[in-house]
């Protein structure tokens, strides 16, 4: 019987990167050194890190910081991590929480910095983004493309519900593109490194309510509001909306034209022709607090 051969975990330039978990581990130190300053990380700083894979980034971290928190779901990594600052001044600075990041309770933090594995890049944002207390700032690597679509305005091609979205809640700055052979084994993608502030305080808005009208309006986001909003499939949905909301606030319940409705909102607003690509999101909260007068409302 032939012998099976095992795979190996690691080769002679550290652990090998797991497909399968996104993992391309940053090996340039310029860039790791750049993405810290970017940071700002000062010594009273608490510090999130993302995957902290083999550490590189994570050593700089704890050079400058008060503590690094490392969020981990490799075992390989954790041991990677915790061997780089095994009898080192860094040792009681570093705590590790195994698990996935998505699933994971976060700590306090005032600064996060990640090289984001690209399959989970808009959970992290929001999932970052809804963490109260605030945080200072985060600087992310994602893929160049996710990147820009995190920062394009009205009229930019890439322009979509997740800009708008991230815009409402943080303020997104460009910092630097990263090729991809900083990286082993390189992505087939290049890299950019972005900045989110969160917007303090928050915007007064129920989220799930402004996420569910601009989801419907970038459904097709180069038709005019009217078309998107007046389809047979989104009246039926919005009179089931308006009916729940009757019943929880003890309105009774009426039977209104919800299309004569909906047009009056757009009308009044003067949004009927207007297209969500061309959106800001002032436009987009004034609207929602039209609809949401005529009792019209997206969860």
């Amino acid at each position: 019987m032939p012998k099976v051969r095992k795979q190996r975990s690691v080769t002679a330039t550290g652990p090998i990167a797991d497909k399968s978990k996104g993992q391309h581990f940053l090996k340039n130190p310029l860039v790791v050194k750049g993405i810290v300053d970017r940071a700002a990380v000062t010594t009273t700083d608490t510090v999130l890190e993302i995957g902290p894979g083999t550490g590189n980034m994570t050593v700089k971290l704890l050079e400058r910081a008060k503590k690094v928190i490392a969020v981990e779901v490799d075992p390989r990594m954790i041991a990677e991590v915790t061997k780089r600052v095994q009898g080192t001044e860094f040792q009681r600075k570093l705590s590790i929480i195994r698990g996935d990041v998505i699933r994971s309770a976060l700590p306090f933090f005032d600064v996060c910095v990640a090289n984001v594995p690209y399959n989970i890049s808009s959970a992290i944002v929001f999932k970052l983004l809804a963490h109260r207390p605030l945080f200072r700032c985060a600087v992310l690597m994602f893929q160049e493309e996710f990147a820009l679509r995190l920062a394009a305005k009205p009229g930019d091609d890439l322009y979509c519900r997740l800009s708008v979205n991230t815009q409402l809640l943080a303020r997104v700055t460009q910092l630097m593109k990263v090729g991809r052979n900083n990286f082993r084994p390189p992505p087939k993608v290049e890299s950019r490194v972005v900045r989110l502030e969160p917007r303090n305080p928050p915007p007064p808005v129920n989220f799930v309510e402004w996420d569910g009208l601009v989801r419907l309006a970038f459904n097709r986001k180069n038709k005019t509001l009217r078309a998107a909003f007046t389809t047979s499939k989104v009246l039926s949905m919005l009179a089931e909306n308006y009916k729940t909301w009757c019943s929880l606030n003890g309105v009774a319940t009426e039977e209104p034209d919800m299309k004569a409705v909906v047009e009056g909102v757009l009308a009044e607003t003067g949004t009927s022709d207007t297209r969500a690509s061309k959106m800001t999101i002032d436009d987009f909260l004034g609207l929602l607090s039209a609809f949401n007068k005529a009792r019209v409302h997206f969860s």
